[in-house]
């Protein structure tokens, strides 16, 4: 079992380094179009079963927490704890959130307790496509939480500093002020 697993995590990274050198636009001088068109189909497989494996993971996950989440169109999982009576989240605005920010295995990563309180306007990047997506769930004053999988928070490579490459992201917000 562990050589499989071994094996196994070797197909998997050996796949994620392929994908990620797919994404380049360049072309390759050495392949034709259709070895081209071959390796983008077997990569975009690979993609759909660890989108399918991280969404196992977050099934379950919720279900050993005993929460009540919904999933979003996009994969965005979300429980609104308070929907907020304030202005509404709107893409242009700039937002204030209180929030912790922790991975699946209960690190926390970040959070506004020790990194201050984290501001941005909404819809112009910089944060999470998860993140952008959670926020417009909500007005001022709203609550939630939101499980971000991996296409949704900081993908493959993770954020160079407590984020792991194809990490799954728990967010914890609070709704301090829209603007």
């Amino acid at each position: 079992m562990h050589c499989f697993q071994n094996r196994y995590s070797f197909f998997i990274m050996l796949m994620q380094v392929l994908l990620f050198s797919a994404c380049r636009q360049e072309k390759h001088p050495d392949i034709t179009e259709e070895e081209f068109a071959e390796r983008k189909k077997q990569l975009v497989e690979v993609n759909k079963i660890l989108v399918k494996k991280d969404r196992q993971r977050i099934i379950g996950y919720i279900d050993r927490q005993g929460w009540d989440m919904k999933e979003s169109d996009t994969g965005l999982w979300y429980e609104i704890e308070k929907k907020g009576e304030g202005e509404p989240a709107k893409e242009g605005k700039y937002i204030s959130l209180d929030y912790t920010l922790s991975l699946l295995d209960g690190t926390l990563c970040y959070s506004s307790a020790v990194d201050g309180v984290k501001s941005f306007r909404i819809g112009r990047g910089g944060v999470e496509s998860g993140l952008e997506e959670a926020v417009l769930m909500l007005n001022q004053g709203g609550k939630g939480r939101f499980i971000l999988s991996p296409h949704l928070a900081h993908g493959l490579p993770g954020d160079g500093n407590k984020i792991p490459p194809r990490a799954i992201l728990i967010y914890s917000i609070e709704v301090l002020s829209i603007e």
